[in-house]
């Protein structure tokens, strides 16, 4: 696509001034893969341009080149562009094909998801959910490529992207998934945080690492674990033919009564015990539950049953707590994955080559948890507002220790 802007200069950039609780502070920490004699703008303010363009419901490359050669200097000003003059359209491609993806998700990880979400204090207090997804525009482009291209680590309570870990290769989506798994959980302070995901990051490495950097977990169960799933199993849903099992020695509960999106009395009752506790042979396993939904729906009656593991012990792990974790998982479905999706234009971006998509995805991330961050839940409507008051955009990226900005 030809450019429809001006070149910018080529003068030498003033110098960048940058505070710790800045966001240009976090992007200063990403190398720069241009050559230093050519540079023209610096690097944090080119990302800093791109996350207030996305808060400004600017979701293309075009339109975040747009909207910068449309803002007044004192906005251009505060994001480093001293000068007034911001890049083109062909600029930011080249600039987000090259950069490290990688180094990128590391500074959002490191200084951006620590500011706007430092870890808690109690035990079990925050759930982080971990889910792969894909960039369905970027299919097209690659015959056989991976079916997913990221995986993401996100807070239930407070909507924030703790880490991004992209995905390069990989044919099959659960190896893809597993295989970045660690380097994503090594981003996340785990403290006072229980990892929920489904059944297929229910693995001994997943829990070990977890457990071992002083977080918890609560997992489904399925038959990628085979003998754990029959253990469960056993525990509370013997076969018939078998003998009449003795009562739990330590049986809890917990119920809930719901109705909407189509659903009349959506039932859950979780049975959360600590019988097996001393049986069975996994790290950090501290309770067993069993997990049955009923609801009925146009007309039938429907049921689910899954079984669970937990490293959270009783006291801070009630059969209650246990099911807001479970429920609480699909907030990475409904706050973060849809938000990007179909709000930031995600999935209908055709940017595919080199390094441009992940780190869009990554600008995305970073834009979607300012907004949460700042008590917005309707993003649509505040991009909207955004789009007529670019001051109020700009003002998201600073001070993010301020949890009312």
């Amino acid at each position: 696509m030809e450019c429809t802007l001006a070149a910018a200069p080529a003068a030498t950039p003033a110098p960048l001034t940058v505070t710790p609780a800045d966001l240009l502070a976090a992007f200063a920490a990403v190398p720069d893969p241009r050559r230093q004699a050519s540079v023209d703008y610096h690097l944090p303010a080119i990302l800093a341009l791109a996350v207030a363009a996305i808060l400004s419901a600017h979701q293309s490359v075009l339109a975040i080149a747009e909207w910068g050669a449309r803002q007044h200097g004192d906005v251009l000003a505060r994001l480093g562009f001293a000068a007034g003059q911001t890049p083109c359209q062909s600029t930011l491609h080249r600039l987000f094909r090259k950069l490290d993806g990688h180094a990128l998700a590391a500074a959002l990880g490191r200084h951006v998801a620590p500011a706007l979400a430092p870890a808690p204090v109690a035990r079990g207090a925050e759930g982080v959910a971990i889910d792969g997804k894909a960039q369905r525009g970027r299919l097209q482009y690659q015959a056989g490529g991976c079916p997913v291209h990221a995986l993401t680590a996100f807070c239930h309570e407070r909507g924030i992207v703790l880490a991004h870990e992209p995905i390069e290769r990989g044919a099959d989506k659960a190896a893809a998934e597993l295989t970045v798994a660690p380097a994503l959980l090594t981003q996340v302070d785990w403290r006072g945080r229980v990892l929920t995901g489904d059944a297929l990051h229910c693995q001994r490495a997943t829990c070990r690492q977890v457990v071992a950097a002083g977080g918890d977990y609560v997992l489904l169960v399925k038959a990628n674990q085979p003998t754990l799933h029959r253990d469960l199993a056993l525990l509370f849903d013997p076969p018939p033919d078998e003998p009449p099992p003795l009562p739990l020695l330590d049986r809890r509960e917990a119920c809930t009564v719901e109705d909407g999106h189509g659903r009349v009395a959506d039932t859950r009752h979780l049975i959360a015990s600590t019988d097996l506790t001393g049986y069975l042979d996994w790290p950090g396993v501290a309770q067993v539950f069993r997990l049955e939904r009923t609801w009925r729906e146009r007309g039938r009656t429907k049921r689910q049953l899954h079984y669970g593991i937990t490293s959270l012990p009783p006291a801070a792990g009630p059969p209650t707590r246990l099911l807001a974790l479970k429920r609480g998982h699909w907030t990475i479905e409904n706050q973060a994955h849809r938000s990007k999706d179909v709000t930031f234009g995600e999935d209908a971006s055709l940017v595919h080559v080199g390094q441009g998509p992940t780190v869009l995805a990554l600008l995305r991330d970073i834009a979607l948890s300012l907004l949460h961050r700042a008590g917005h839940r309707a993003i649509t409507t505040r991009l909207r507002y955004h789009s007529q008051h670019p001051e109020a955009a700009v003002a998201l990226l600073f001070d993010l220790t301020d949890a009312h900005a």
